[in-house]
């Protein structure tokens, strides 16, 4: 199964069955492993994002109506926090992109609790980044 065989709403779900937080970060660190991997020629600082303490990459690809984003990590977790990301944004509009409350998302899995400082931080690094892109688009 690939990552774009799983919806937002299935991570949802899986989160609300699995009790135990360290199951929970098993689950993120799975779907990270679902991303296709990104080419050395697309690990450059031209994709890079800014305020991560982990090496995060988001490329978009920009269509008439919808940007659809790729994106990568050198450490699991991380790579498991771009997945998900990729699941809320990847697809859409700029105007949805925009619209769309990143922090109501993590509330509803219960990470904005659960993640440390440093990778909360980076994840909404990547949110605004995400947003860049959208604004700059649209």
């Amino acid at each position: 199964m690939s990552l774009s065989d799983i919806t937002l709403e299935e991570v949802i779900d899986t989160f609300e069955f699995l009790d135990d937080w360290e199951d929970r970060y098993k689950y993120i660190i799975d779907l990270g492993r679902k991303l296709p991997p990104l080419g050395e020629d697309e690990m450059v600082d031209a994709f890079k994002v800014r305020g991560c303490q982990s090496k995060v990459w988001l490329i978009p690809e920009i269509e008439a109506n919808s940007i659809t984003l790729r994106g990568d990590s050198d450490a699991h977790i991380v790579k498991g926090l771009v997945a998900l990301m990729l699941l809320v944004y990847s697809g859409k509009t700029s105007a949805e992109i925009l619209g769309t409350d990143a922090k109501k998302v993590l509330a509803d899995l219960g990470l904005s609790s659960h993640l440390s400082p440093m990778r909360a931080n980076g994840l909404f690094s990547m949110v605004e980044r995400i947003r860049e892109i959208a604004a700059n688009a649209g």
